[in-house]
């Protein structure tokens, strides 16, 4: 029970920085899809990190062996995305940053490269998507293997982490390690 209060928290926390961050601006600037305080580095280290391919890899969690970054940090899919175009802007893509790339992603540990290919966002940067989902990460997990935004729902619609098959696991438990539902 006190991890979903620890998770509920850093979650509130997140949105209310979102919120103040995007509050002034609608344009789908680099500051929108960066952390609320972002500063000079930051951006010129994402600037850095778009302008590699993004690796996408995998990693087992107590949920099961789940698609990451090259930064082994989880990747997630947004159940509101119906199609490979992203509909997670703003204050969504501040809370759940989009894996953007310049160039052709590549496939690692267990990632079939034929499901791996970009969807165009709408401020025209391209979002790596895996099985026709759009990849997100989700700004609460801090370190390797967090899930915190398995099964929230926000924004209208819930996150899940994806299995190396490109569907969603639906388990939230720490003990389960099944994949659920069969994507959207």
């Amino acid at each position: 029970m006190r991890h979903h209060v620890r998770v509920i928290a850093a979650a509130g926390t997140v949105l209310a920085a979102a919120a103040t961050a995007c509050s002034g601006s609608s344009t789908g600037s680099s500051a929108a899809v960066t952390a609320p305080a972002a500063t000079s580095r930051s951006v010129a280290l994402e600037d850095a990190a778009k302008a590699a391919p993004a690796t996408v890899t995998t990693k087992s969690v107590p949920l099961g062996k789940v698609l990451v970054n090259d930064k082994n940090l989880t990747l997630y899919l947004f159940q509101a995305d119906k199609t490979s175009k992203s509909t997670c802007t703003g204050a969504c893509a501040t809370a759940w940053p989009p894996l953007v790339v310049t160039g052709k992603p590549t496939a690692s540990g267990g990632v079939q490269s034929k499901l791996l290919s970009t969807g165009k966002r709408s401020d025209g940067s391209a979002q790596v998507t895996y099985k026709g989902h759009p990849l997100y990460r989700f700004a609460g997990d801090t370190k390797p293997g967090d899930v915190n935004g398995q099964g929230l729902n926000n924004f209208g619609a819930k996150w899940y982490v994806l299995g190396t098959d490109g569907k969603q696991i639906t388990s939230t438990s720490s003990s389960s390690s099944s994949s659920g539902g069969g994507g959207y």
